[in-house]
């Protein structure tokens, strides 16, 4: 049985050495399990974050701190 095929997040391409797949982080998912987040070792720090999950997490947080009395 084979391993799964893992996509790289900068160049969209297949990962086909197991050792330099790198993960990077993992994502929420609306519908099923978190979904890993893979990379090249050379584009691993090309990769960033997605700028609108923390903006959408920059909004929870400031609306759960103006609710908090404390």
């Amino acid at each position: 049985m084979t391993g799964a095929v893992h996509i790289c997040r900068a160049c969209d391409e297949p990962i086909a050495d197991p050792d330099d797949a790198v993960l990077l982080w993992r994502e929420e998912s609306m519908s099923g399990p978190p979904r890993s987040v893979w990379a090249h070792r050379k584009h691993a720090d090309l990769v960033q974050p997605d700028h609108d999950l923390l903006r959408i997490l920059a909004r929870v947080l400031i609306a759960k701190a103006a609710r908090d009395p404390s």
